[in-house]
């Protein structure tokens, strides 16, 4: 770590702790040449995520969207903010886990309907019928039977 006072390459870790909840470590230091202590954070490097879309065009994946996605399908249900921000949590979550930096968009919108399923059945299907883009009711009715078939 270079010294902001001297420039000097080299320092001494005097001490470290967590910092922001635990994202970041905190170090103090100090300078092995002039002695001036300075302090550094650390934290862990992300790559962005990057949505493929089903037109081929990227973009970079925005939790905010994610949400209000969920929200117009969760409109007058009882469906809990809090809710809607832990699936999104949990989706933003298992994708960093996949260790890819690109994921397809019909991936994620797996993954949300996967997930408002077991939340909400009526914000489940209205999700599903944006996402999938249903063509004619008949699709629609094959959806809402899968649904039925997993109910009982």
């Amino acid at each position: 770590m270079k010294c902001p006072f001297c420039a000097h390459g080299e320092s001494k870790v005097i001490d470290s702790r967590p910092a922001d909840e635990g994202v970041s470590i905190r170090r103090r230091r100090e300078c092995l040449k002039c002695q001036k202590r300075f302090t550094t954070y650390e934290t862990v490097e992300r790559m962005p995520l990057v949505v493929v879309k089903r037109d081929g065009s990227r973009q970079t994946f925005d939790r905010i969207k994610l949400i209000n996605g969920m929200l117009r399908a969760c409109e007058k249900r009882p469906v809990a903010l809090q809710d809607i921000e832990k699936i999104a949590d949990d989706i933003e979550q298992e994708l960093m886990g996949k260790l890819e930096h690109e994921i397809s968009s019909e991936e994620v919108g797996n993954l949300v309907m996967e997930r408002l399923k077991d939340v909400d059945q009526v914000a489940y299907v209205r999700f599903a019928s944006v996402y999938r883009q249903f063509k004619d009711i008949n699709t629609f009715m094959e959806e809402l039977s899968k649904l039925l078939e997993i109910g009982h």
